[in-house]
């Protein structure tokens, strides 16, 4: 077999765990190869708690792990691999480490030795804060409840399932002296909102910030992952949530030089008109940019404007979900900062403090920490962007105007002067010293954080609309996406990243696309969607609030029915329903919340899911999802075919090449069945899959049409229905044309007179053997047997 391109063509996402080890992956392979796509892109493999679905919280990075097969398996499944074709492509994990001192030995070091062990420096602890103490936010209450749990035993202090190092010599002693005595001190799991003195990954306080920006650090923790590229086991990389580290910049520059090029691509979260830093040495994105996109093609943006009004009727008047995105998100942004984000926020704080009290710059003296406390707080709810990387950058997104609204929160005008200071720290007016470096990189990972935690995580599930339009790198606010728009999307990345990733699904995706691809057609129909609603909700007790119920029946009708009408499935069904619902409303933190729960509100969600959506009146809302289903079809033939086929490498996550519904995590991470059906109780799975198979053995075969150094041209249909054609051709050489906005099609009387002209020459449909067409032909026949078609040019 010849060996993998070092670009992919297209890689096929696999979630390793114990129930899914490298000897599963291995029996796989011939399958995927058969699939077409040129990579396997593998979830976390280095040594993780045991026990650990995702692989993302790695206790030692010198060692694949065992749970998975160790080292020996995961070479077998690189020779297997290759034998097919295929290479392999790594997600690692440069930010953060498990908080687990019994597995992670670099860990239980430095909580023995202290800030003298040569491996404190791996980890980002603040050692002046708590009186040199690691903060462990482990006991289940205050100290006083617990301390009866707590007991030594040899050199280890045990609690429950903890273990924690005892310092040399003070075994014996008293326990309150004991505890004293250590490098850490453990406490009440609450106190880490507020008292925390490392970084964390966001606010989860059991993975702690690793500081790979130091050379020593990065060595000792890419060791294995380079010897595996290196030895040709694996080809390359995927960059696990780089804005979290303090120069993401010098970081990949770093791991460019190590790997020697390698293709890597990093799970950036770009705003809308954001761009990727051109300096930074990747291929591009992990590809949320592009399912916005895709996304976007499917949404009808005057349907999405009814159905945003249907919404606030159903939803309000209640507080906080009248419809506003952008009110919703700095809502979210300000409630992440005080609670979940209160340590960071003060640690933040202190930066700023100590700077400003040492400054020899009179500007920067009399600061108090309030003052610098509340500017930080309202400049960084303003900021629009994950984070700023360099001074230049943040006097882009840490605009004039944010500052302007942030004064407005200081009664005395002097005191507003600590925005002014805050944004000339930022911008770089005070130099570049260490104070302000550490000020600058604080600030952007606290940004980075807030980011994630009050859009994906708290406003995406306060602001529901229209759920599909709620998915990570989404605009719920403004989702449609138009095709003019998403033409000059797809020429930018040809020109500047078009080796990017691009995706559909995901393992952190809140749906998966199929089920999305349900819910965009809802802005077809808003009307017709919120009279089924009113009548599938009446008699239906008890109602939580209107905003999850409204949320509830959209989950129902993504997912859709049950693979068939026996009991047991439908009882699967409603369990997958209940707890992605449980996991809303505590993510919106609005009536319950992972740290705060209310049993009370949390039971009537499940009742209410058992009564409404998974019970009788459940079954209008089938009733509609089974007359929409010839566009539900359209939306995801065309969102699969579009994904393969525009500019970037196509990543596909497992079990995806056929229908595939599943709901937020844990729900997409089960283990995948190969040589299975797999689609779950629809009825595209076969030919969804003979799309996917058709444009990934294209991309196979004609690499040159496809790749770097390949074009894209835009596809513009003509007549009275124009509009519902997207297409566009790749190299002269493949055109893509898709339906768009099917129900609205059909209810304007069809194709009609629409026209598609193609390029010259004679097109092969690639699907359809003896399919041929030429020069300007007539929507309605080429898109007679499917709403997604692949035409090939003929040789001539």
């Amino acid at each position: 077999m010849p060996p993998a391109p070092a670009v992919p063509t297209a890689t096929y996402r696999l979630q390793l765990q114990p129930d899914f080890p490298f000897h599963a992956a291995t029996t796989a392979v011939p399958h995927l190869a058969a699939l077409g796509v040129s990579h396997l892109h593998l979830s976390p493999v280095l040594e993780a708690v045991p026990g650990s679905q995702h692989g993302y919280d790695v206790v030692d990075p010198t060692r694949v792990r065992e749970e998975l097969g160790g080292e020996d398996g995961l070479r077998e499944l690189s020779r297997t691999a290759r034998h097919h074709g295929l290479g392999l492509i790594l997600d690692i994990v440069p930010n953060h480490m498990a908080m687990s001192p019994r597995h992670n030995p670099a860990l239980w070091e430095v909580l023995r030795d202290g800030p003298s062990s040569p491996r404190a420096r791996w980890f980002d602890i603040d050692w002046e804060a708590q009186g040199g103490q690691v903060l462990l936010p482990v006991l289940g209450g205050p100290l006083g409840e617990e301390a009866d749990r707590l007991k030594v035993d040899g050199d280890v202090l045990r609690y429950h399932d903890h273990a924690f190092p005892l310092r040399e010599g003070t075994a014996g002693l008293p326990l309150p002296q004991l505890l004293d005595g250590q490098w850490y001190r453990p406490v009440w799991w609450r106190l880490a909102r507020t008292e925390l003195n490392y970084r964390r990954f966001f606010s989860i306080s059991e993975l702690i910030g690793v500081r790979v920006e130091d050379p020593e650090v990065f060595e000792a923790t890419h060791a294995k992952i380079l010897e595996l590229l290196h030895e040709g086991v694996v080809d390359g990389l995927r960059v696990d949530h780089p804005d979290g580290l303090a120069d993401p910049g010098g970081y990949l520059r770093q791991l460019h030089e190590a790997t020697g090029g390698r293709w890597t691509v990093v799970e950036k979260i770009l705003a809308d008109g954001e761009a990727l830093p051109a300096s930074w040495p990747v291929a591009g994105t992990t590809g949320y940019d592009a399912l916005r996109h895709v996304d976007g093609l499917f949404m009808d943006p005057a349907g999405f404007g009814e159905l945003l009004d249907r919404y606030r009727a159903f939803a309000a008047p209640q507080t906080d979900r009248g419809g506003d995105w952008d009110a919703t998100v700095r809502r979210a942004a300000y409630k992440v900062l005080t609670h979940e984000l209160a340590a960071e926020t003060g640690r933040l704080t202190r930066v700023a403090a100590r700077l400003c009290a040492a400054s020899q710059e009179t500007a920067l003296r009399d600061r108090a920490p309030w003052a610098l406390r509340t500017a930080l707080t309202e400049l960084l709810v303003r900021l629009e962007v994950y984070r700023p990387y360099s001074p230049e950058d943040a006097a882009a997104v840490v605009t004039e105007e944010a500052a302007a609204e942030a004064r407005r929160a200081f009664a005395v005008p002097e005191e507003a002067g600590a925005v002014d200071v805050v944004r000339d720290l930022l911008v770089g007016r005070y130099g570049d010293g260490p104070a302000q470096v550490e000020f600058r990189t604080r600030f952007a990972q606290t940004a980075s954080a807030l980011r994630a935690k009050s859009v994906e995580d708290t406003a995406f599930y306060r602001y529901v609309p229209l759920l599909s339009a709620t998915e990570v790198g989404g605009e719920p606010g403004d989702p449609a996406v138009g095709p003019d728009r998403f033409h000059a999307y797809c020429a930018r990345v040809q020109r500047d990243w078009p080796a990017t990733g691009t995706v559909l699904s995901t393992h952190d995706a809140k749906r998966s696309a199929d089920v999305r691809a349900a819910l965009h057609v809802l802005t077809e129909c808003p009307g017709r969607w919120a009279d089924v609603l009113a009548e599938a909700s009446r008699g239906v007790e008890p109602v939580p609030d209107a905003q999850l119920a409204w949320a509830a029946w959209q989950t129902v009708f993504g997912l859709g029915p049950a693979g068939d009408e026996r009991a047991r499935e439908e009882r699967v069904r409603e369990e997958r329903v209940r707890e992605a619902l449980l996991k809303h409303v505590r993510e919106a933190g609005l009536f319950t919340s992972w740290t705060e729960q209310e049993p009370p509100y949390e039971d009537a969600v499940a009742r209410f899911v058992a009564a409404g959506p998974c019970g009788v009146p459940g079954r209008k809302v089938a009733e509609l999802r089974e007359a929409l289903e010839p566009h539900i079809r359209a939306n995801v033939l065309g969102a699969a075919l579009v994904h393969l086929t525009m500019p970037g490498v196509p990543d596909l996550y497992q079990g995806t090449e056929r229908e595939y519904r599943a709901l937020v995590d844990p729900d997409n991470r089960t283990p995948p069945r190969f040589g299975e059906d797999g689609s779950d109780g629809g009825g595209n799975g076969s030919e969804k899959e003979a799309v996917t198979r058709a444009a990934l053995a294209l991309r196979a075969r004609r690499p040159e049409v496809f790749g770097t150094s390949a074009s894209y041209e835009p596809l513009g249909a003509v007549g009275p229905a124009a509009d519902h054609c997207l297409a566009f051709t790749r190299s002269g050489e493949v055109v893509t044309a898709v339906t768009r906005l099917s129900l609205r099609l059909a209810e304007s009387g069809g194709w009609r007179d629409t026209r598609v002209p193609l390029p010259r020459g004679r097109w092969a449909d690639v699907r359809e053997p003896g399919r041929e067409f030429e020069g300007e032909v007539r929507a309605a026949e080429l898109f007679a047997a499917s709403p997604a078609v692949l035409l090939e040019r003929l040789p001539e």
